[in-house]
């Protein structure tokens, strides 16, 4: 009787352990590569687990995560038995030997955790220098240290053995640029090396503000053939998918030795159209800033002088590699109207050169601009036209009355047919005009386009459609031709500020 409870015991046990919960962990290789892509998985049992939160193992950032849940039955003498499994799934890629630490895992309550583990990491050669890796992807940055709007260039390498073939284009993602602003180079080169096929995608950055940082890593999914598989014809078919990622950069961003709005080294041109203007007339300055170092994020503001209307356009910046020296170009226009004379301010701007390590000062100066009023004379009327005049038998002044001659009226009969013939000819000429609704856009606008940029500029501040409107107009008006005027559009917004 004793064994048999001792037995029933034993049983009970055996269930008991097997329905309780437990937690193990495994990578999908111990050994790997710099740059390949490392799978963790740690595997939960039972009905619900809470996994950490894991951002990091040891210094590589987790690139992937996702989370799975299955359910497996099974049998024990005749019993049935039900196991639910959590699986957390993290993805990395090691730049140097790590070890995963243990990890901690409540399921249904109780505290589980993993043993730790190594994955040893060998490093590759450069690339295009001879190395035996298939594909490889690879950062650099010309500068490690840089301050505050000091521009540097980050290259992405990637290195593809010659003779490996790919059943697809690499699916590539840029790196993780946080903390500058980013302008890719839009000329990728490519070139052989050794045993290496390189191509290179740079990047220019600009640090926003300082601070330590880190750039990266640069991403890519590879699709190789499978040569173990072929058809009936002999040719390939099917592919070996497989992720590889680059490197970070530690980059340090230093501030400015002094409050300056620039850093690099710079010169600036203003050019102004005119210093003498009719009333309600535009003036119109450029001001060109050019050399080397970074223009990106740089602002020009507008000017604010009373009594003077001030319309600008969009900086246009220009930026490109020369060597290893990035070189820009900053163009901005402004149109100044007024009906007196004012005075364009000067305007500084201050430049850091690191190299150098001195301040300049760019300056822009001031502009004295003479106003002409407008002429108000008289209209003229022409020759043998009646408009203005005033047609009265009385006698004019130096006349004398007694000569005063009353001209004859004559009177003019008209056959009652060729009133109704007019009539039927001005009915039938609306009847068509009213079938040709088409024709009307291309009745002539009654006031000039020169008028209504005068009438609308005093508006565009606090009026978009007419601040739209009034760049189409000053554009056509500096020779675009590839401006169209709505004049339907136009039209309305000239009646909307008239009645004003």
């Amino acid at each position: 009787m004793k064994k048999y409870i001792h037995l029933l015991l034993l049983f009970g046990l055996f269930l008991t352990f097997a329905n309780a919960g437990s937690v193990t962990a495994e990578v999908s290789q111990k050994e790997v590569v710099a740059g390949n892509m490392v799978q963790l998985r740690i595997k939960a049992e039972g009905k619900r687990a809470v996994f950490p939160h894991i951002e990091k193992i040891d210094d590589a950032r987790v690139l992937g995560r996702s989370q799975r849940q299955n359910n497996s039955i099974s049998y024990i003498n005749g019993k049935m038995s039900m196991t639910h499994t959590t699986n957390l799934i993290l993805s990395f890629a090691p730049q140097h030997t790590v070890t995963i630490p243990s990890y901690s895992v409540k399921v249904d309550g109780q505290t589980y955790t993993t043993k730790p583990i190594t994955v040893k990491v060998v490093k590759a050669s450069a690339p295009g220098m001879g190395s035996s890796v298939k594909y490889s992807l690879h950062i650099r940055a010309d500068k490690k240290t840089v301050i505050v709007g000091e521009p540097l260039v980050v290259t992405v390498y990637f290195s593809l053995k010659t003779g490996v073939r790919l059943a697809d284009n690499p699916q590539y993602t840029k790196p993780v640029f946080k903390g500058f602003f980013v302008k890719d180079v839009n000329e990728p080169r490519s070139y052989i090396k050794g045993n290496q096929q390189v191509q290179e995608l740079r990047y220019i950055l600009t640090p926003q503000k300082e601070g330590n940082f880190t750039i990266g890593p640069a991403t890519a999914r590879i699709s190789e053939i499978d040569r173990s598989r072929q058809d009936m014809f002999g040719r390939f078919f099917g592919s070996n998918g497989k992720s590889i990622v680059s490197n970070t950069l530690n980059i340090t961003v230093k501030p400015k030795p002094k409050d300056t709005d620039l850093v690099g080294n710079f010169t600036l041109t203003s050019q102004l159209d005119h210093q003498q203007v009719k009333a309600n007339k535009p003036v119109n300055l450029t001001v060109r800033i050019e050399g080397n170092g970074s223009l990106e994020d740089f602002d020009l503001g507008d000017y604010e002088i009373d009594g003077v209307t001030v319309y600008s356009d969009d900086a246009k910046i220009d930026s490109k590699l020369s060597g290893d020296r990035l070189k820009s170009t900053f163009v901005k226009s402004f149109a100044f109207i007024s009906d007196h004379d004012f005075t364009i301010p000067k305007r500084t701007i201050s430049v850091y050169d690191p190299e150098k390590k001195t301040v300049t000062t760019l300056t822009i100066p001031a502009y004295h601009i003479k106003v002409k009023a407008a002429a108000h004379t008289a209209a003229v009327p022409t020759a043998g036209s009646n408009e203005g005049k005033v047609q009265t038998n009385l006698p004019q002044p130096g006349q004398n009355a007694e000569k005063t001659v009353v001209k004859k009226v004559e009177v003019v009969r008209v056959n009652w047919w060729m009133i109704v013939l007019a009539f039927l000819a001005g009915a039938l000429s609306v009847y068509l005009l009213s079938l040709l609704p088409k024709f009307k856009s291309r009745v002539p606008s009654p006031f000039k386009e020169s008028e209504a940029l005068k009438l609308l500029y005093a508006h565009i501040n606090d009026d978009k459609e007419a601040e739209a409107m009034v760049r189409k107009l000053y554009a056509k008006q500096n020779g675009d031709k590839s401006v169209i005027i709505d004049k339907k559009e136009l039209k309305a917004l000239v009646d909307k500020y008239r009645v004003r």
